[in-house]
């Protein structure tokens, strides 16, 4: 490949994205592609202490204004340290939510507004990925999935209600760039799943190639 590329995984809770993650990175490795996984928040080890911090469940009081602030925090040592160096060095970096995250959790499911998308191009400095896909699936569906209550984390632990609304939100930003995320129906059996985001992955690297 002439150049690096990088890729992200959307969706709500439960759609699968680790699932397919890890099967897009089996597919990369036996094709013999240069690639490097992480995820967000964390990635680094400054990145993964305030994804403690985001994520605990005992900090109920936590505001929607620092939790949006502690996500472009981690965002932003990620792509410096992490994000931008390794597509430099052509490789395929395979990420588990980007900044789309913050767009439909804290912008519109926290109703924050245009505001996280500001943070956000500061603490990345406009660094976007290449293709996203984006795991649709009803958010009732994906918490179905996660059925172990005693193991959610402070995010997965909000009410269905705010789960539909970032999930409307992930519709609307699909909407608005659909040459960069692609909307995968993740309400199949997982190999299904994966032949959607193979077709694709395989032309975008073709593009690529070029």
């Amino acid at each position: 490949m002439k150049k690096g590329l990088f890729i992200s995984f959307e969706g709500p809770d439960g759609a699968g994205k680790s699932t397919q993650l890890a099967m897009l990175s089996d597919y990369c490795r036996s094709r013999g592609l240069d690639i490097t996984v992480t995820r967000e928040p964390g990635g680094t080890a400054i990145s993964e202490k305030i994804r403690q911090i985001i994520l605990d469940p005992e900090n109920k009081e936590m505001s929607a204004g620092c939790e949006a602030l502690l996500y472009a925090a981690s965002r932003a040592q990620l792509v410096d340290e992490f994000i931008r160096p390794a597509v430099a060095e052509g490789k395929i970096v395979l990420c588990d939510r980007f900044v789309d995250s913050s767009i439909a959790y804290q912008a519109y499911a926290r109703k924050l507004g245009e505001g996280v998308r500001t943070i956000n191009i500061f603490a990345t400095g406009g660094t976007m990925p290449d293709r996203t896909f984006f795991l649709n699936i009803d958010p009732e569906k994906g918490r179905e999935r996660n059925v172990d209550a005693g193991k959610k984390d402070r995010m997965e632990q909000e009410e269905l209600s705010f789960h539909r609304a970032v999930y409307e939100g992930y519709k609307r930003i699909a909407e608005m760039e659909p040459e960069r995320v692609i909307v995968i129906d993740a309400d199949r059996r997982a190999e299904r799943v994966f032949e959607d985001i193979k077709r694709e992955f395989d032309r975008l690297i073709e593009e690529a190639e070029q």
